[in-house]
């Protein structure tokens, strides 16, 4: 895959490029996650409704729905020049929508920028350790609660 502005277009440092106050900044993140989890909540249960069943098709429609998403927003958003939208679109917005879309960017960053060994350690952990946090959480609930 080539580069397509996607390891740019993230900003690890947390300032915004065009020199918004950081107060003002998480403001809008916290906005736009307001507006993503009201879409995913929304988008999820369309989803359920147009396929009813037991496979989670809403929560797998959200996250394939936002890494979509964020695949469009990444690249667009760096060719635009508009990478003060970042936090707004990407973390808020997305973030509230889907946290997936954060890690299938992850995931596409180490890709692209050759580190295929580490863009497969951050997938295995990633999954693994998550699955194996909620297990423990719930052990430790279900022990505390009986």
């Amino acid at each position: 895959m080539p580069n397509c502005g996607i390891s740019a277009a993230v900003d690890k440092t947390g300032i915004v490029p065009d020199g918004t106050p950081m107060v003002l900044t998480t403001i809008f993140v916290a906005l736009g996650g307001a507006i993503g989890a009201a879409l995913r909540f929304l988008a999820g249960l369309g989803i359920v409704r147009l396929m009813p069943g037991n496979f989670p098709m809403g929560v797998l429609g959200v996250n394939v729905l936002g890494s979509f998403v964020m695949g469009v927003l990444a690249v667009w958003l760096f060719h635009r020049g508009l990478s003060g939208w970042q936090p707004f679109l990407m973390t808020g917005v997305l973030g509230g929508f889907t946290t997936f879309s954060a890690f299938s960017l992850e995931t596409v960053t180490l890709f692209e920028r050759g580190d295929l060994g580490q863009a497969a350690l951050y997938v295995a952990l990633s999954v693994g350790l998550s699955v194996g946090a909620l297990i423990l959480g719930v052990a430790l609930a279900r022990g505390a609660l009986a």
